[in-house]
């Protein structure tokens, strides 16, 4: 097993497009001629370990988070014992957001947002990727739980707020129940407010995707996170890419007006061509929003990367993305699935779209 899993990944870095103009009728890239190759990285073994020798571009380089508003929503989250995908999962985008945008040392707007994780810290997958702990039997979910995310949420006056969650394959729902009643408490205590749930598959459970795309949230995201080939490779085997696709494809259809959203990861050796086709599946069923980021390695035991995608690259998927129907595409090697500026744009979409119905009706 080890030796075919090592002859999968000694395919070669593909070369890619530091400034890639643009795109032809047909939305192949055109690379310009004198255009410089991405930043490859060398690897230690088949993804795993890290190159001593490789060193992260400028543009990944992030000042350590700081700031009086990133202080007291850190002491804030941890006296109420909240659990945040921006901690648990090693966001490098944590002082922007909880800062308020502007930088990790508070320069921004004010308007701090930041993800809470549900259903405990525990996940029951091990994806290659991912720096969530994990076990099989992780911890009960806490029955107080979604109310105290509810009062905490609505305390820090956030007219937005997204909800996302481990994998919890112990649960008979995967935990959509626990999903519905944070969303319901919520909508209970700020009615305006606008809810966005990044979720798991819940094992491909039909059921448990309808139960909380009707629960009153306003975004249902769910990550396809790689190309399809490098699924088993990247993620835990219970994931899939069909599965995935099923779950966004189900609540697009299960509720009038849902919006749904997805993101990939690059940089774990994916193809051009391997991308745009996951951004044509994922259009094909609807998907309204698209996340793109650059993966980098959490630690040793982890997917090391293949290569450093230039900022311009992210662009031109920006643009193309955008060309063949996407809404708003974030994109960018510092985006995550759950982005600040990308928030912020879609609390917009999300009113805009909930006042179009009021204005035709008057």
């Amino acid at each position: 097993m080890h030796s075919s899993l090592a002859r999968q990944l000694a395919l070669p870095v593909r070369p890619g497009c530091a400034d890639p103009g643009r795109l032809d009728r047909s939305g192949s890239l055109r690379c310009r001629a004198e255009a410089a190759p991405p930043v490859s990285v060398a690897r230690t073994g088949p993804y795993t370990g890290r190159d001593p020798e490789a060193k992260k571009p400028a543009w990944l380089r992030q000042r350590a988070a700081q700031g009086g508003k990133y202080a007291r929503m850190r002491e804030s989250l941890g006296e109420l014992k909240l659990n945040t995908v921006c901690v648990e999962a090693q966001c490098p985008n944590i002082g922007e957001c909880w800062n308020g945008g502007g930088g990790a040392g508070g320069e921004g707007d004010g308007i701090a947002t930041a993800t809470i994780m549900v259903l405990g810290d525990t996940c029951t997958r091990g994806c290659r990727f991912c720096a969530v702990k994990t076990s099989n039997k992780p911890p009960p979910p806490d029955p107080m739980e979604p109310l105290n995310t509810a009062l905490a949420v609505v305390s820090w006056g956030v007219d937005y707020v997204v909800l996302t969650s481990v994998d919890r394959d112990d649960l008979p729902d995967g935990g959509s129940d626990h999903f519905v009643q944070t969303v319901r408490a919520l909508k209970e205590l700020k009615p305006g407010i606008l809810v966005e749930c990044l979720t798991s598959d819940f094992r491909g459970d039909l059921e448990a995707v309808s139960s909380l795309a009707n629960s009153g949230l306003d975004v249902f995201a769910h990550n396809i996170e790689t190309v399809r080939s490098l699924q088993r490779i990247v993620r835990d085997p219970r994931a899939g890419y069909e599965q995935s696709l099923s779950v966004l494809k189900h609540a697009k259809n299960c509720k009038e007006g849902m919006i749904t959203k997805s993101s990939i990861m690059l940089g774990l050796g994916e193809t051009d061509e391997e991308v745009r086709q996951a951004m044509t599946d994922l259009r094909a069923i609807g998907v309204d929003i698209l996340t793109l980021g650059q993966y980098l390695q959490p630690t040793d035991k982890h997917l090391t990367v293949r290569e450093y995608v230039t900022p311009e690259k992210f662009q031109f998927w920006k643009e193309y993305g955008e060309s063949i129907g996407f809404r708003y595409v974030a994109s960018g090697p510092l985006v995550r699935s759950s982005y600040r500026a990308g928030e912020l744009f879609v609390e917009n979409l999300v009113r805009n779209q909930k006042a179009r119905p009021a204005a035709s009706s008057s």
